[in-house]
């Protein structure tokens, strides 16, 4: 196998390349959602997280209320390294999971970890299966900040997430390819399938 690490900024359309890489035939695993899935009724990061933050985060149903965890840690770096620290380690020993489970699969040539936060953590790198080559999804910050508003999100609630993330130079720096999504979703579509072909020859070569 041969994985993948694939990321980009708030609205650059990460999760859309994801999904084209998906129809070609890779295997995809959504770092993010395993970042919900550990703090989540039964989640190995619940009692850890409300241990830490206090048990009033405890939702009805038995996982972290998240709304009420976002409003602590998003504009506190202290809390939200406190919060990466626990629940890090736990996103990696089951993205180990997932990416073991995939293996055992025929065929499966490609895994792509979908993860927003690549440049700014260790997900995806402190696993017995780390990614061994980078994307990053681009696009200018305009269009970007369109896209989220048009989600819904506040002007000043967009800015706040784009300022808060890793720029696109620091990306750039550990990224072995980069995908530019300004434009069209026939262009897009073109470029991810260049991508495609070229992930498939390394995936050939690391398999000779």
């Amino acid at each position: 196998m041969l994985i993948v690490g694939l990321t980009g900024g708030i609205g650059a359309g990460k999760s859309t390349v994801a999904e084209l890489l998906a129809s070609h035939g890779a295997a995809i695993v959504d770092v993010d959602a395993l970042g919900r899935e550990i703090i989540a009724p039964g989640g190995t990061a619940v009692e850890p997280v409300l241990e830490r933050f206090g048990d009033q985060l405890r939702g009805p149903d038995g996982g972290v209320d998240r709304p009420a965890l976002a409003s602590i840690v998003f504009n506190d770096p202290d809390e939200l390294a406190a919060l990466n620290e626990i629940s890090h380690p736990a996103i990696n020993d089951l993205l180990d999971q997932r990416i073991e489970s995939i293996g055992t699969a025929e065929g499966t040539g490609v895994v792509v970890l979908d993860m927003a936060v690549l440049t700014e953590s260790t997900l995806g790198r402190d696993t017995r299966f780390p990614y061994e080559v980078v994307v990053t999804v681009e696009a200018p910050p305009d269009v970007r900040l369109e896209r989220l508003i048009e989600r819904g999100m506040s002007a000043d609630d967009a800015k706040a997430r784009l300022a808060s993330q890793a720029t696109d130079e620091q990306r750039r720096e550990v990224s072995n390819f980069v995908i530019h999504n300004g434009g069209g979703t026939d262009e897009l579509a073109d470029a991810t399938a260049q991508l495609w072909d070229a992930l498939q020859r390394l995936a050939r070569e690391r398999a000779t």
